[in-house]
């Protein structure tokens, strides 16, 4: 854990709520941490909260959010068994008449938020995680990764915590041809299956 001092998600919390380590702090309505259960077997983490995360002050609940539910159930795993979080923990957006546009944050901005995600991979102790697009396999893995070329496969980390990418529920939001956005979807569940059936095999080696 990069803070001995945060010992729950309470109080990681409370500490992103007031971290100003890079600039997207300071225009964000609150920060967004990941939600499940106490020691969920699996982390799937995405990018950053959106909109309606930003107001919520949950995570994966905007139209993301509710394909990503469709995605695992159809996988044979529910949304409560599993802890759901993002790479970045605030909303980088660009002011655009009333609404919000999303903006991927930089690299740099990216990299202040990595000592948040590693307190709740120790907090929460997954015996495995989901990379949801480049951002997060990057944030994961500590390197950038082809998401289309490693789909589907697994990435092991220098503490052995096992990674499989994919693809952002969003990237799938974005195909615009109804058969072409049913093939991605199912090739999306594919990818989740392959996490769901390791799971009666997967230990965490770290010894937690």
């Amino acid at each position: 854990m990069s803070d001995p001092a945060i010992r729950t998600l309470e109080g990681l919390r409370a500490a992103t709520m007031r971290c100003r380590q890079c600039p997207i702090g300071e225009n964000a309505t609150q920060s967004v941490i990941g939600e499940g259960p106490a020691h969920a077997w699996l982390m799937l983490v995405g990018e950053q909260p959106g909109d309606q995360e930003d107001r919520q002050g949950h995570p994966f609940v905007g139209p993301s959010g509710q394909l990503l539910d469709r995605a695992l159930s159809a996988a044979g795993m529910a949304r409560a068994e599993v802890f759901v979080t993002n790479a970045v923990k605030h909303f980088k957006y660009e002011p655009r008449g009333k609404r919000r546009i999303h903006k991927s944050p930089s690299q740099r901005e990216a990299a202040a938020c990595e000592h948040w995600l590693e307190d709740e991979i120790a907090l929460v102790k997954p015996a495995a995680a989901v990379a949801l697009g480049a951002r997060a396999a990057w944030s994961l893995t500590g390197s950038p990764v082809a998401v289309t070329k490693m789909r589907g496969q697994w990435i092991t980390r220098a503490d052995g915590l096992r990674v499989l990418i994919t693809l952002h529920p969003s990237a799938l939001l974005r195909v615009r041809e109804a058969a072409e956005r049913d093939a991605a979807f199912q090739a999306f569940v594919r990818d989740l299956r392959v996490a769901r059936a390791a799971k009666d095999t997967l230990t965490d080696p770290r010894g937690y």
